[in-house]
């Protein structure tokens, strides 16, 4: 017998969310995934000092132990950022502590990589190891 998307718990999935969200669902790791690499370039934000959007691709990769991160709530999370000010290297913090926080990895790198403005391009890694 299958399970609805409610009995299951998510918040996003299966649902219509019209707006963004601050919150990562996450679901039972299948057996032997070993890393999870998941990657958007379609991430806004806004610089924190002179207010200018800053276009960002995102990259996470994670150790599961015993969740993934559903990813449609990924989605959903990461719009939250594009009317909010934030440095590059914060967001990259920000987003592996709320991946580790979220599923609770072995292990969890976020990779933000900016677009370039005044041709300057801007990569910021942010790790965080389960102790």
């Amino acid at each position: 017998m299958s399970m609805t998307m409610d009995e299951l718990g998510f918040r996003a999935l299966g649902k219509d969310v019209r707006q963004p969200v601050r919150t990562l669902d996450t679901f039972s790791k299948p057996e032997g995934v070993e890393t999870v690499i998941m990657e958007s370039d379609e991430v806004t934000s806004l610089c924190p000092v002179t207010g200018q959007p800053d276009w960002e691709t995102v990259t996470i990769e994670y150790a599961p132990d015993e969740a993934c991160i559903e990813s449609k709530s990924l989605k959903l999370y990461l719009w939250s950022f594009r009317e909010e000010g934030a440095f590059c290297e914060a967001l990259a913090t920000q987003i592996a502590n709320d991946v580790a926080a979220a599923c609770q990895p072995f292990w969890v790198t976020v990779t933000v990589t900016q677009k370039p403005r005044g041709g300057i391009k801007l990569v910021a890694k942010a790790r965080v190891n389960r102790d």
